[in-house]
């Protein structure tokens, strides 16, 4: 499915730069190259990130960037 229908980014994608150490929308947008668009993206991104199993330095993280 696409986070980004705009540049065409999916969940995969999104996953790999997550998997690779991208802990808010911000590092993970500019990791897979998107710049700002509609910005429908960010919210997708932002759940994705909280699905992520809970590791305490990354729940801090994405706290802080939500």
């Amino acid at each position: 499915m696409y986070v980004c229908v705009c540049h065409a980014v999916t969940e995969d994608v999104v996953r790999e730069h997550m998997a690779a150490g991208a802990c808010s929308a911000k590092e993970v947008r500019a990791a897979c190259g998107v710049r700002p668009g509609c910005g429908s993206c960010v919210n997708r991104i932002c759940a994705m990130l909280k699905e992520r199993p809970a590791e305490p330095e990354l729940e801090e993280a994405v706290e802080a960037a939500a």
